[in-house]
């Protein structure tokens, strides 16, 4: 019987586990507290991916009007060339031929 631990030992060593399956316990519920739950995860998600929706679509709208833009210079030169630089051509054209002609006549 010597080798059998004694009755005060044996409450001893429950106390003991109890104690340390208390404190893991509680270690492990602060840890839960700190989590976030599945659901509220989940929303944060959708709400995060309509957020990247919304900021794609307004990056293609910007994109769109800078295509834009960039279609209404070429417009715009075009425009100045055919108003400004074609009537000057035109004019020293008219100047060279009445020069050319007025010298043979």
């Amino acid at each position: 019987m010597a080798d059998e631990p004694t009755l005060g030992e044996v409450a001893r060593r429950l106390a003991d586990v109890h104690a340390d399956l208390k404190e893991d316990l509680h270690q492990l519920a602060g840890r839960l507290d700190g989590k976030v739950s599945l659901d509220i995860f989940e929303l944060r998600m959708k709400t995060l991916e309509k957020d990247i929706a919304e900021a794609a679509a307004r990056a293609a709208a910007v994109e769109a009007g800078q295509a834009e833009r960039d279609r209404r210079r070429a417009a715009d030169r075009r425009l100045a060339f055919s108003a400004l630089v074609a009537p000057v051509l035109l004019l020293l054209l008219q100047v060279y031929l009445s020069a050319r002609g007025a010298g043979s006549a």
